[in-house]
């Protein structure tokens, strides 16, 4: 399904799920080649030719990214209907595999942020939520709670991001001291910030979660189910569903009695958060200060091994520093595990065979695709310039042959093969009627030459020789 992402023509078959991807925001579904083509003119990626594109689709359909059917009104001739006119559209699981390669390539890691001015947004849905499910207002209700799901759906996922996004940063070692203190401000101010509004919205949202159970939950999740839009599920499996999201809605904000909620995890863990960036600023700071360095260390370490008496002991900081001659390191063991077993260090296990791929790739061989056909296209081109250059001399031959005629001039090599030819097709073509051989004919680049009985055999002239004819004239038109 992602195979479009490595592919060889990758771009293009990205430019053509965009130009499915911009047609499905105007809500058209259904594209042929031509389609494609004229949208990716519209939207300033690289053309392409209809011609071009036809392949990348039947490609992606193989692939199970787009759903092929044929139009037929399509065609406007027989011609046309036979040639088959296929259209093409998003499949479903295509379309989530093209809106995930979009969003990994949209991805920039600034965009990290927590969702502070979610909370007050959860709070006004909520007394809302109450209000509509006192009045029975299942429209209003389904609406409310679409609303709550998304806004919840969107702050956990970015709350994940964040965490995700200040991990790295916080375990990075490529991070200049520079480019961290010119962040560190802003970062421990949006922090704490998000910090203290979720503390102070947290009570507030849990009341509200009481408020609406207060007025029924059971007869809230019927009303929403009956006006869930979702055509393809009963009303139970709808009603089902929304009691799943709630029950998630509510372990956000209320207290459990085996564990605390999200919104307390999710505050703690961004004190926890907080506490590890201040730590990182120490250690950044104390670093400028005292002129130690990941640099500076590891030259200090390089002198170590410099002045090491022996091979034997430069072995031994080694494994004391970096711990590596334990392991193997490789996937691949030797075939008697009893014997050499894989905890054994390389110094003292034999060597292990393995294939020339993983020794020079890293990865282990497998069977994968065939291998590309070598073409020698300057070989090919050579080859079609004399043959098209061949074909232009036997055509000004025929030409100059039906305009001078065969006979009262000395034929030139080319005309000579050229006339050979036509008596070859000529002279086939012969058939006896009644013990008597009428004219033939035969043709050849536009060149027709006719053999005719006459009284008298004919010669023709030619750079090989003289041509005799037995009782033939030939005429060359």
């Amino acid at each position: 399904m992602f195979a479009f992402a490595t592919a060889d023509k990758r771009a293009d078959y990205l430019s053509v799920l965009q130009a499915f991807d911009h047609a499905r925001t105007h809500y058209v579904v259904l594209l042929h080649a031509a389609d494609v083509a004229d949208t990716l003119t519209r939207i300033g990626r690289p053309a392409l030719s209809a011609a071009e594109i036809t392949p990348l689709l039947d490609q992606l359909h193989h692939w199970g990214v787009l759903e092929r059917s044929y139009d037929g009104s399509r065609a406007a001739t027989l011609a046309e209907y036979r040639n088959r006119h296929f259209v093409y559209q998003f499949s479903r699981l295509g379309y989530q595999a093209f809106r995930a390669v979009r969003d990994v390539l949209a991805l920039r890691l600034d965009d990290a942020a927590l969702s502070r001015l979610a909370l007050p947004d959860l709070l006004a849905d909520l007394r809302r939520l109450a209000e509509a499910n006192g009045r029975g207002d299942g429209e209003l209700i389904y609406r409310t709670l679409r609303r709550l799901d998304s806004t919840l759906s969107d702050m956990a996922a970015r709350a994940s991001q964040f965490y995700l996004t200040l991990g790295d940063l916080v375990r990075t070692t490529e991070i200049t001291p520079e480019a961290f203190l010119t962040r560190k401000d802003a970062l421990l101010t949006h922090m704490r910030e998000f910090s203290s509004d979720l503390a102070r919205y947290a009570p507030k949202l849990a009341s509200a979660i009481a408020d609406v159970e207060q007025t029924g939950v059971h007869d809230l999740l019927e009303r929403a189910a009956v006006a869930d839009e979702r055509l393809f599920l009963t009303v139970a499996e709808r009603q089902a569903d929304w009691t799943r999201r709630w029950a998630g809605l509510t372990q956000w904000f209320v207290t459990a009695s085996d564990g605390p909620s999200e919104s307390e995890r999710l505050r703690e863990g961004t004190m926890a958060a907080i506490s590890a960036v201040l730590s990182l600023l120490r250690r950044v700071t104390e670093t400028r200060r005292g002129g130690v360095s990941r640099e500076s260390q590891l030259r200090h370490l390089a002198g170590w091994f410099a002045g090491a008496p022996t091979e034997d002991a430069a072995h031994a900081l080694f494994q004391a520093v970096f711990d590596l001659g334990r392991p193997r390191h490789l996937s691949t063991v030797h075939p008697d595990a009893d014997v050499i077993p894989e905890s054994r260090s390389w110094w003292d296990a034999p060597p292990v065979e393995i294939s020339r791929t993983l020794a020079e790739t890293g990865k282990p061989a497998a069977a994968g695709a065939p291998g590309r056909v070598q073409r020698n296209e300057a070989s090919i081109r050579r080859l079609r310039d004399a043959q098209l250059a061949a074909q232009r001399a036997r055509a000004e031959a025929a030409r100059s042959l039906a305009t001078g005629g065969a006979y009262d001039r000395v034929l030139g090599e080319e005309e000579t093969d050229v006339l050979l030819g036509l008596l070859t097709a000529a002279l086939t073509a012969r058939v006896p009627v009644s013990g008597v051989v009428r004219a033939s004919t035969g043709s050849e680049n536009g060149v027709r030459l006719t053999l005719t009985p006459h009284e008298a055999s004919t010669t023709v002239e030619t750079a090989r020789g003289r041509l005799h004819l037995d009782r033939l004239r030939v005429s060359v038109q």
